[in-house]
């Protein structure tokens, strides 16, 4: 009769621990990057559209919904970190005169990989 002994198995179990302890943090980590790439692609997008509005109407939007209701968006994108769209923060223009959004920052607490706070970016 062939068996594996005990000994075998532990043996098996612990190298099968050991390349899942190496491979799960990096899964959980190219997970925050692939987010954070999203989110700074949102931005840019964003902020184009912003742009975009300001050179048509020589005003900055009033909210980013006129982004959406205008068509300079499809949708306004939900924040991948904080998984909500209403959670972006938008920054007034220098001028109060000139409409409502200027830019428009992550209204997500934290830091990125990189160490940078993402309502900075």
């Amino acid at each position: 009769m062939r068996g594996f002994t005990l000994i075998e198995l532990l043996v098996v179990m612990a190298i099968i621990a050991m390349l899942i302890a190496v491979a799960a943090p990096r899964y959980f980590h190219s997970v925050q990057r692939s987010k954070e790439t999203v989110l700074r692609h949102d931005l840019s997008a964003m902020r184009d559209a912003i742009d975009k509005y300001f050179s048509d109407t020589g005003v900055y939007p009033a909210g980013l919904d006129d982004l959406v209701q205008k068509r300079y968006l499809r949708k306004l994108p939900p924040d991948p970190v904080t998984e909500s769209s209403a959670t972006w923060v938008a920054v007034p223009p220098p001028d109060n005169g000139r409409g409502g959004v200027y830019d428009v920052r992550s209204g997500a607490r934290g830091t990125a990989l990189d160490g940078t706070a993402y309502s900075d970016w």
